[in-house]
């Protein structure tokens, strides 16, 4: 590996360290020109499945939407930066294991309110407020009350459509 200072080819490691379960290696490097000191990290290239939004376009996965959406529900919570990049690798996770070519925009969403809710109830409800869209706050109380008594069903809530948008009489 080229130094970070001489560009010199001739770097040795000094020390590997697994991470993410064995899914990255973090390497210590030392140079023998110039005796700098950096780090590098290698981790396998993971290739996630199309987006399918509600209107039938498709879009590259992109973790960083979701990553804005849950530090959104998160601001000003008890939740860590580490907490959150855990979450997130959960998330994508789930979703490579569970949908080879494909996911929709709603069973994202649902993903990401039901991992939500087992860290913290209230970004759970926050993330709920702006997934959900709500007209108004009665609503928003129903459409709670129906996801918290289907959540350990791992259903959709009953007001909940299949695109992911509540329905209301």
């Amino acid at each position: 590996m080229k130094c970070a200072v001489c560009n010199t080819q001739d770097t040795k490691v000094i020390d590997s360290r697994l991470l993410l379960d064995g899914a990255a290696i973090r390497r210590r490097r030392k140079c023998d020109n110039c005796s700098h000191r950096f780090t590098t990290y290698e981790k396998i290239e993971i290739i996630l499945p199309d987006v399918v939004k509600n209107d039938g376009r498709r879009e590259s996965f992109n973790r960083e939407k979701i990553l804005k959406g849950v530090k959104k529900a998160c601001q000003k919570r008890p939740i860590s930066v580490i907490e959150i990049d855990k979450l997130i690798e959960s998330i994508e996770k789930e979703i490579i294991e569970n949908h080879k070519n494909e996911v929709t925009t709603p069973e994202i969403g649902q993903l990401v309110m039901r991992k939500l809710h087992l860290i913290d109830p209230v970004a759970y409800v926050r993330f709920a407020s702006f997934y959900w869209n709500f007209d108004n706050i009665d609503d928003f109380i129903l459409g709670l009350k129906n996801d918290l008594k289907n959540k350990s069903r791992g259903h959709l809530p009953s007001s909940c459509s299949e695109d992911g948008l509540v329905e209301f009489d």
